[in-house]
């Protein structure tokens, strides 16, 4: 089945659309994408994951068509960072 594995960093991103068997788990899609090699940084012990934008296990079952992500810490709290208004020109 095919699935998506998406992850960014500050100035790069990558979203791969793989297969993998039924049954594949999150941890083995993202394994089999290749993505720990390309950004070895990334650490699954520490950081979450999810299908599309909802938080899940490494062991979660996965069905055809999911987007798996790979989220990043917050480095800055959004309620202490000033908010920029948009200025139209």
């Amino acid at each position: 089945m095919q699935i998506g594995v998406a992850y960014s960093e500050p100035g790069q991103q990558i979203w791969l659309n793989i297969e993998v068997p039924d049954g594949a788990t999150v941890n083995e899609a993202i394994a089999r994408s290749g993505i720990l090699k390309q950004f070895p940084n990334v650490d699954l012990s520490r950081q979450r994951v999810g299908v599309f934008g909802l938080l899940v296990k490494l062991d979660a079952t996965l069905r055809p068509g999911d987007r798996v992500e790979i989220y990043r810490e917050i480095i800055a709290d959004p309620e202490t960072v000033p908010r920029r208004d948009m200025v139209e020109e």
